[in-house]
C-alpha cells in the first residue's frame, strides 16, 4: 500500500512543518503579503512537482486524478478560511498568533485527516454500497452550500463547540506568550490562543467529513486521496494571509462548489447502475466549474444593498 513513498511523504511533512513552526516563524512575527504570496506559491509548485512524481511513477490516469482532488481541496480549503477568519477575529487573534493558531492547526489537520481517509478508503474496499451513500450525503451538502446565501450567519457564541468547550475545558481569559496551555490558580488552562487551535481544529473536522467523501468520489485510491488532500491543507497557512483582506470578494466561491459536490454525488450514484464518469470528465468539471466561480466572483460587479445605495 504504498509504503516506502508515504513514509517518505510523512517525513516531508514532518521537516516542512518543523521548519516553519520552529525555524521560520519561531518569533511570532507578522506575516506580510509578499512573504504570504511567496510561501503559497511555493506550496503550490511542490504539489504540482508531487505530481509530476505521481504521473511518472503511475501514469496519466492517477495524475489527472491527483490534480482534480488537489484543486477541489484548494477550493474547499479557501472555503473554510471564511469559518477560520471569523474565529480569529472573536478571539482578537493577531499577526503572527494567527499563523501559530494555523501551524498546530495543520499538524492536527493532518493527522485526523490521514485517520479518517484510511477509515473512509477501507471501508468503501469492504463495504461497496457506503460510494452512494456517501454521494447521498455529498449531493444534500451542494444543496445546502447553494442555500447558504439565504441563510443567516451564526455567531461564535451561538456555536455549539464553542460552547461545549468552554463548559468542559477551563480556560484562562488571556495570552500567555505563544503558549497553548497556562497554570494559573493552580491548575492548568487553555489560554486563549488555545481556545482558538481547539475550534480551528474543530472546523477542520467538520470541513473534512464533507471533502474527504468529495475526493472519494474522484479516487479510491489511498495514495492519492491522502496525498492531494494533505497538500492542499499545508498551504493553508499561507494561502489565509494572501487573501484574508479579499475573502469577501469569492462570493460565488461557494455556489461554484456546491455544483462539484452534486456533481461527484451524482457521479458517485450512477457507479452501481454500471455508469462509469471517465477521470478527464471529472478533472474537467471540478477545474472548469471552480475557475468559472472564481472568475465571476472577481469580474461581476457586486450588487449595492438598499442601505448602500441609500
Amino acid at each position: 500500500m504504498h509504503t516506502f513513498e508515504l513514509a517518505a511523504f510523512f517525513l516531508f511533512v514532518i521537516f516542512a512543518t518543523w521548519l516553519d513552526l520552529f525555524v521560520l516563524h519561531k518569533d511570532d512575527h507578522d506575516i506580510g503579503l509578499k512573504e504570504a504570496a511567496i510561501t503559497s506559491l511555493v506550496w503550490i509548485l511542490l504539489a504540482l512537482l508531487f505530481s509530476g512524481y505521481v504521473y511518472w511513477r503511475y501514469g496519466a490516469e492517477m495524475w489527472m486524478q491527483y490534480i482534480a482532488g488537489y484543486t477541489m481541496e484548494k477550493a474547499l480549503s479557501v472555503d473554510n478560511l471564511f469559518v477560520i477568519a471569523t474565529i480569529f477575529g472573536f478571539f482578537g487573534l493577531r499577526g503572527g498568533l494567527q499563523h501559530r493558531a494555523l501551524a498546530w492547526g495543520v499538524i492536527g489537520a493532518v493527522i485526523m485527516r490521514s485517520i479518517l481517509i484510511f477509515l473512509g478508503v477501507e471501508a468503501v474496499e469492504r463495504f461497496t454500497w457506503l460510494l452512494p451513500v456517501f454521494g447521498v450525503f455529498l449531493l444534500i451538502t451542494g444543496f445546502k452550500m447553494l442555500r447558504h446565501d439565504d441563510e443567516e450567519p451564526q455567531s461564535l457564541e451561538e456555536n455549539r463547540i464553542y460552547r461545549l468547550v468552554s463548559r468542559v475545558l477551563p480556560t484562562y481569559p488571556g495570552f500567555d506568550g505563544h503558549a497553548i496551555i497556562t497554570r494559573k490558580s493552580g491548575r492548568w488552562q487553555l489560554t486563549i490562543l488555545g481556545m482558538s487551535i481547539v475550534m480551528v481544529e474543530a472546523t477542520d473536522l467538520l470541513f473534512a467529513v464533507d471533502s474527504i467523501p468529495a475526493v472519494m468520489g474522484i479516487s479510491q485510491d489511498f495514495f492519492i486521496v491522502l496525498t492531494s488532500n494533505i497538500f492542499a491543507v499545508l498551504g493553508l497557512r499561507a494561502l489565509y494571509f494572501l487573501l484574508a483582506g479579499i475573502l469577501d470578494k469569492f462570493r460565488y466561491l461557494s455556489v461554484g462548489l456546491a455544483f462539484v459536490l452534486l456533481f461527484i454525488g451524482g457521479k458517485m450514484l450512477a457507479t452501481p447502475f454500471g455508469i462509469h464518469v471517465k477521470t478527464w470528465v471529472s478533472l474537467t468539471v471540478v477545474l472548469g466549474t471552480i475557475a468559472v466561480a472564481i472568475a465571476a466572483s472577481l469580474l461581476i460587479p457586486e450588487r449595492s444593498s438598499p442601505q448602500q445605495a441609500d
